[in-house]
């Protein structure tokens, strides 16, 4: 099951806090941050812009990937050294084919991947170069999707500035009717307010965090390929739990 992370929820939470927070103590009403049209041309523009540089495939992995802010992938190390030394241990009494009862226990498909060449005897060398592959090519996948929050942190601002000068086109229009100035000010003010803070309050710190995810679980693929290749070379389980202890901060 996974774990709620507490931490970004309170994130967003102090961040947004602040913002309002502020405003309320320089006398401000909050009704004044809330702007439909620069709403829409900030979030609407960015989105835009990402689909735009991002494969169908990148951006809807992207936009899954989200769930990783409140609900992350595990990431629990030794769990993973208790079971290797397990797989150790059998290996030791009953050889590799001991170990193929342990595979359908699996659900994540790259330890079922590395148990399964394990057990069909692949030379540790071959087996380690197979899953390094795939290794890569998940973090390069992983890492694509990441960058979509990433370019949205990058386009949001400027988006935001657009959205202003928008704004103030409007109030150079209406410069003869007062009455239309206000709209048009508020529309300049808040849409680069959007921009800003969705980019450095929400856009580049989950794109960050996912990052962080990944490179977690890219170091817990490398500890099973270590420890499998171990195994397979019919080292001591006292042996391979001192070498994948490094593993573990």
């Amino acid at each position: 099951m996974q774990n709620f992370d507490k931490i970004s929820l309170f994130g967003i939470i102090i961040a947004l806090g602040a913002i309002i927070g502020g405003q309320v103590l320089e006398g401000g009403h909050i009704s004044s941050l809330l702007q439909l049209t620069a709403f829409m041309i900030v979030i609407g523009g960015t989105v835009g812009a990402v689909m735009l540089q991002s494969s169908p495939s990148v951006f809807m992995s992207g936009l899954r990937m989200a769930k990783w802010i409140f609900l992350p992938p595990s990431y629990n190390p030794q769990l993973l050294l208790k079971m290797i030394i397990e797989w150790s241990q059998a290996s030791r009494k009953g050889g590799l084919l001991a170990l193929e009862a342990h595979i359908s226990a699996q659900k994540d498909p790259f330890i079922r991947k590395a148990l399964q060449m394990l057990v069909d005897g692949a030379e540790p060398e071959a087996m380690r170069h197979a899953m390094e592959l795939d290794i890569n090519t998940y973090e390069e996948r992983a890492r694509r999707s990441a960058k979509v929050w990433e370019a949205a942190g990058g386009y949001a601002p400027t988006i935001g500035i657009l959205g202003a000068v928008m704004g103030l086109i409007h109030v150079m229009e209406n410069l003869s009717d007062p009455s239309k100035l206000g709209a048009g000010i508020a529309v300049a003010f808040v849409a680069t307010i959007y921009g800003v803070g969705c980019a450095n309050l929400l856009f580049l710190p989950i794109a960050n965090k996912l990052k962080v995810h990944i490179e977690n679980q890219v170091i817990l693929k490398e500890m099973l390929i270590d420890g499998l290749i171990a195994i397979a070379n019919g080292e001591n389980p006292r042996l391979v739990e001192n070498k994948l202890a490094g593993y573990i901060g």
